[in-house]
């Protein structure tokens, strides 16, 4: 594991192929961070790319019951600035960014590749999980106690999935204990 001029560990190439950093070098690297730098960061907005506009909003906030926290027209770019949370969240917020050309358009519904993509924690997995569903959300998992907590995927309208998310213990707010979901 090398260390660039940024002083952030890089992947090192042996025999032509890359090695991803480990989980102790991963460790150090936050703990090195942590030392030498008192500055707060938080992951603030998350872009999720959507066909239009008022189909996410409907969506994200008529069937997840999120908050529309702003929706401003940028007449210049022929775009909206639309921003919707969770009820009760405080940092992290997703950005509803309107597919710009084919390119951008291909990627609806599949940002990573089939995978999890974004991890809705909440107090109440039953009453959501039931709530959803009545309102026609696609479960692609039923509820099923994991040592982390009860998790359900669920599909957005476009069919990214989402974990919902109860844990058992107590964690950060909107992030999962470490090394305990099967989906990081």
């Amino acid at each position: 594991m090398g260390c660039g001029a940024t002083g952030f560990m890089t992947p090192v190439s042996f025999y032509g192929q890359e090695k991803a950093p480990t989980l102790a070098a991963r460790h150090n690297l936050r703990m090195h961070a942590q030392a030498s730098s008192p500055k707060k960061q938080s992951l603030a907005l998350v872009s999720l790319v959507v066909r239009e506009y008022d189909e996410a909003i409907a969506f994200y906030v008529g069937v997840l019951g999120f908050e529309l926290i702003e929706d401003t027209p940028l007449a210049d770019q022929n775009k909206r600035w639309v921003v919707v949370a969770p009820p009760g969240a405080s940092e992290s917020r997703l950005l509803l960014a309107r597919a710009s050309g084919d390119e951008q358009a291909a990627r609806i519904g599949n940002q990573t590749g089939g995978r999890v993509f974004l991890f809705l924690q909440t107090d109440d997995l039953d009453r959501d999980y039931r709530n959803y569903k009545d309102k026609g959300v696609v479960f692609v998992r039923p509820p099923k106690q994991e040592s982390y907590g009860t998790v359900a995927v669920f599909q957005d309208l476009y069919g990214n999935q989402w974990d919902l998310l109860q844990p058992t213990r107590s964690v950060q707010p909107g992030v999962p204990a470490p090394n305990q979901s099967p989906h990081l």
